[in-house]
């Protein structure tokens, strides 16, 4: 331990834990194509090391892409750890490497703020939002405090004060993408989303002098290529995302397009031609939408009426010809499903020519409304809300639908939708609808560099290191560059993806089809709806 913890000095480690194996979060198949090792940095952590104060001295260890050593721990004063559900059994770990070597703990982050019961085993939990908290936490470090609980107010910090992130505490080279945020909130109420039970439905952002600040940042440590915006909801706050695009459109003229961005929105993007123009103009070119099912009951049902009521192919292809190709969440589960989804979800995914939908099981995660309900239904699990499991372990509750008939249409959805044969025409179809006549269809002097080298990496990995995806490859793109040349590297990238997602849908398959197996040979896990109507009649007759 350092001689200068007596003084206002501190040796801070901030510790990145890993993501579940085997899930959709570890796309190191596709990162080893790039030469990297992790998809994006760990944004919270880096953002909260540059509010502390600037005697202290920060550490980054990044689990995802390296390993936590003893002399890591021996420099430590502080460990600071924390983060997602599905990295909720490392952060767990991690807190106990930390005891071992005896040194405090604090941990944060969206996991941490909706459990923190599981968390109860660190010196310091930091819930909520750091920005509200930060101050009493270092106060409280300061005075000789080693325990206690720092909760912020909800929704209420304000994120124009907000730092720029330590992005020179990254090893970028590591990573395929950088992550920056503009807003945090969703003026939407999607009854299983626990973003409004984080961030609030009034979508707070940043200035637009704090984005150009970070975006310079950035630049001027090197960085060219991708950048996430991770926002939950980018668009949110139309007016004043309109107005942060605009003069992202003229930075990056000035400095010759140094970065391509991709966000997640929701669909009503596609009702602002405007918008979708400053966000072609300003080099965006990927965006995840949450869709979650064709189905207009379902849709009402899950609360997520935005989506009612609306031609959903035609928005997906507007969003095409805007030069942005969409990657689509859709989920399984829900209460108002009357029938098999498996056809009508495959049959949209296709009419719209998604080349990447990610199909899940719905998860009532802690602290929504949907478990909220559930657990006054009595039908929600006994440990859902100590159980991180994601992909084909969702359902933590009993379900409207035979369980198994829910597990046989995510089963079929994934074994057709992922094949070689219905991906790749996918990607053939929406190449030849984006629209690239702006910054995204070509390759800037600023990005000419490491653009050219990933390149190289991918054509040499994909025809050395894995010739099981070498037909596929060359096969598409081929077509791609017949029908649409500039969507070559959308093209490349969506190929990319896929050598995550084909052998992940596979071993979808395979689980699901163990559990199906289980389910059968067992009636444990089921009771009738007659049961349920007993427990809760009140409830389930409104």
């Amino acid at each position: 331990m350092s001689a200068d913890m007596t003084t206002d000095r501190c040796n801070v480690l901030m510790i990145a834990p890993l993501f579940v194996n085997g899930s959709f979060w570890n796309c190191r198949a596709m990162c080893e194509l790039f030469g990297a090792r992790y998809t994006a940095p760990p944004l919270g952590l880096i953002t909260v090391a540059a509010m502390l104060p600037k005697e202290w001295t920060v550490r980054l260890v990044d689990r995802n892409i390296e390993n936590v050593t003893d002399s890591d721990f021996a420099w430590a004063d502080l460990v600071m750890t924390g983060g997602m559900l599905p990295q909720q059994y490392d952060t767990l770990a991690v807190m106990e490497l930390a005891r071992r070597h005896g040194r405090p703990c604090a941990v944060g982050g969206p996991d941490v703020t909706q459990s923190p019961h599981l968390y109860a085993s660190g010196e310091f939990l930091v819930l909520g939002e750091a920005e509200s908290v930060i101050d009493d936490f270092i106060a409280a470090w300061r005075a000789g405090v080693r325990r206690g609980t720092f909760e912020a107010p909800k929704f209420q910090a304000d994120v124009t004060r907000s730092p720029t992130p330590r992005y020179d505490l990254l090893k970028h080279r590591y990573y395929t993408r950088i992550g920056i945020q503009y807003s945090r909130g969703c003026p939407f109420n999607c009854e299983f989303c626990d973003i409004i039970e984080l961030f609030g439905r009034r979508p707070r952002t940043k200035t637009v002098e704090q984005m150009l600040t970070e975006m310079q940042s950035v630049f001027d440590l090197g960085y060219r290529g991708w950048i996430e915006v991770v926002d939950d909801n980018l668009i949110g706050n139309k007016k004043n995302v309109k107005e942060f695009l605009r003069a992202l459109v003229e930075w990056q003229k000035a400095h010759d397009y140094p970065f391509e961005f991709g966000t997640q929105a929701s669909v009503n993007l596609a009702d602002d031609a405007e918008l979708l123009d400053l966000m072609k103009k300003a080099g965006f070119g990927i965006v995840f939408i949450g869709v979650e099912s064709p189905e207009e009951d379902v849709l009402i049902g899950m609360q997520k009426k935005q989506n009612a009521h609306r031609d959903l192919v035609r928005d997906i292809h507007r969003i095409y010809k805007s030069g942005i190709w969409v990657i689509a969440g859709m989920i399984a589960g829900f209460d108002h499903e009357k029938h098999s989804v498996a056809g009508p979800i495959m049959d949209f995914i296709e009419d719209a020519a998604i080349p990447l939908p990610y199909i899940g099981l719905l998860y009532a995660l802690p602290n929504t409304q949907l478990t909220r309900r559930l657990r006054i239904e009595g039908r929600l699990h006994k440990d859902a809300d100590v159980d991180p499991r994601e992909d084909a372990a969702g359902l933590n509750f009993e379900t409207r639908r035979d369980r198994r008939e829910i597990l046989a249409d995510f089963r079929d959805i994934h074994d057709r939708l992922y094949s070689p044969k219905a991906f790749s025409a996918r990607v053939c179809r929406v190449a030849a609808m984006l629209d690239l006549s702006g910054p995204i269809g070509r390759i800037s002097r600023s990005r000419l560099g490491p653009d050219m080298k990933k390149l190289v990496l991918v054509l040499w990995n994909i025809t050395r290191k894995h010739p099981e995806f070498r037909g596929l490859f060359w096969k598409t793109l081929l077509a791609v560059a017949r029908k649409n040349p500039r969507a070559l590297k959308p093209a490349l990238i969506m190929l990319a993806f896929y050598m995550h997602m084909g052998p992940f849908a596979r071993s979808l398959v395979k689980k699901t089809d163990r559990e199906m197996e289980m389910l059968q040979s067992s009636e444990k896990d089921y009771r009738p709806l007659e049961s349920l109507i007993a427990i809760a009649p009140a409830r389930l007759s409104q």
